[in-house]
């Protein structure tokens, strides 16, 4: 039961086979038993609670929403009214938000049964899940002698949705914390456009990218969570004001196919897609199967996402963690002796590594005699970044890349070297900066661990990317593989 699908799991609700109390029972043990780390937070009386509001509806309603008492996760950078939202730092460790985040109401208002808050690096700043305040993820696909990251900064989600904690969670993606993780975790995980999901009560990192997505095991399922999340909201500046109509078919599970799509093949990541190109060209060959074509497209600026990324992101972050001062909210240090060392001691004490290195980086990017020699210049080559795929997207309808450098790697085996870490990104960050679409969907294994191919398309056609991968899945079983599937 816990490897369902959404779609099953509504259907399963739907013929009364089971209940939404028994399955979030289950679910809930399943967390009890866990020691991967996945959860920060669980509420128990609150889920199970919800999920028999949910059998009461659907005992007295004709109809129901297709969500309806489908158990979920939220990344615990999420406000929920009422629940600890920690955004994995100890700085935020005791906070209780006012308010739910949109995406939280909107999900809520779908039904959905909220299991808990899923663990994260510190402010999702990571690519490796090992810098949250509440201890290391372990990927669900490690051994008994080789403990595996399941990537950062949304690998709780990942991690949780992969070893059957949750049908679904939601996560974020500033530089690729959605896709990188669903790439080693062996999930299907989704980054909407810039503007397609609300960002309000979500914790900011890096404003200009950061964007809420779905992690499921389906492209299908990608599609109904999506749809519960998108949408304007007037609280929300940067939130897109537009209606598209194949969201509403999306909720009940129907995506459209798209037909003989001429899919770009980005010269610059295939040339360091290294151990992950048998299972890339494998792929390829499924997608010409189902009558697509392709044709080798360039993005030039590519090996210039990732400096660049760093310094934009680095510089929006220490803006926007400049709040955290210990007087309004968050960690406040013990017996301060003046108001400078208040500062400090409340920041240096509630701020992990990761964040201080970020945090710092962007500062000097930022201050003066140096705004025009980085950031300003960052933000030139993010224009030339989004230029490039512009340029793609009048030649073909889609383009096909790797997710990640790799399979997931061990715990430990990067934290000493921070540049190899940020190389992660390699695949992820450009299609972040350029504020685009893109999923990764599980497309072999490498060494034994899967990997994932990338789907990227232009602005708010999300339709497309999921179509497609959803024909892609119909035809594989990549994703259907889990750690238990094969014997770990």
């Amino acid at each position: 039961m816990r490897t369902m699908t959404i779609a099953e799991i509504s259907a399963g609700l739907s013929e009364g086979t089971f209940s939404s109390q028994e399955l979030t029972q289950g679910y809930l043990d399943a967390i009890k038993a866990d020691t991967s780390g996945a959860y920060i937070s669980v509420d128990e009386e609150s889920a199970l609670n919800s999920a028999r509001r949910q059998d009461e509806l659907r005992a007295t309603q004709a109809s129901v929403n297709a969500l309806n008492g489908v158990p979920m996760a939220h990344k615990d950078i999420f406000c929920t009214k009422g629940i600890t939202t920690t955004a994995g730092s100890h700085m935020l460790e005791n906070f209780v938000a006012p308010y739910d985040a949109t995406v939280v109401e909107r999900i809520a208002a779908q039904g959905m049964v909220l299991l808990g808050k899923t663990n994260m690096d510190e402010f999702a700043m990571g690519s490796s899940n090992e810098n949250s305040y509440f201890g290391a993820v372990t990927n669900p696909w490690s051994s008994e002698d080789t403990k595996l990251v399941p990537g950062g900064s949304s690998g709780g989600s990942a991690a949780a949705v992969a070893a059957g904690l949750c049908p679904a969670a939601t996560g974020t993606d500033t530089g690729g914390s959605i896709r990188q993780p669903a790439s080693f975790c062996g999930i299907t995980g989704l980054k909407p456009t810039y503007g397609r999901v609300s960002r309000y009560g979500m914790i900011a990192f890096a404003s200009s990218l950061d964007q809420a997505g779905p992690m499921t095991r389906t492209a299908q399922d990608a599609g109904m969570l999506l749809a519960a999340m998108a949408g304007f909201d007037e609280r929300d500046s940067t939130s897109a004001n537009r209606t598209d109509a194949w969201l509403e078919d999306a909720l009940k599970g129907q995506l459209a196919t798209p037909n003989n799509l001429k899919i770009g093949l980005p010269k610059e990541y295939f040339a360091s897609v290294g151990e992950s190109g048998a299972a890339l060209e494998a792929t390829k060959d499924s997608l010409e199967k189902l009558g697509h074509s392709f044709v080798e497209v360039e993005l030039p600026h590519t090996d210039y996402a990732i400096p660049a990324y760093y310094v934009i992101a680095g510089a929006e972050a220490s803006t926007n963690l400049s709040r955290y001062d210990g007087v309004r909210f968050g960690h406040r240090c013990e017996n301060p002796e003046s108001l400078e060392d208040l500062y400090q001691r409340s920041r240096s004490e509630g701020f992990g590594a990761e964040v201080k290195r970020r945090i710092l980086t962007g500062t000097y990017a930022l201050s003066v005699g140096y705004y025009d020699a980085y950031y300003l210049q960052a933000q030139k080559i993010r224009r030339l970044i989004a230029n490039d795929f512009h340029s793609a997207f009048e030649i073909v309808d889609v383009l096909l890349a790797p997710t990640a450098l790799g399979p997931a790697f061990e715990q430990g085996a990067l934290t000493a070297d921070p540049v190899s870490m940020y190389q992660q990104d390699k695949f992820t960050v450009p299609v972040s900066l350029a504020g685009l679409p893109a999923l990764s969907m599980p497309c072999g294994f490498v060494k034994g661990l899967p990997i994932g191919a990338q789907l990227i398309g232009p602005a708010f056609r999300e339709d497309i990317v999921l179509g497609l991968a959803q024909a892609f899945q119909n035809e594989t079983d990549w994703h259907q593989q889990t750690p238990e599937s094969v014997g770990l």
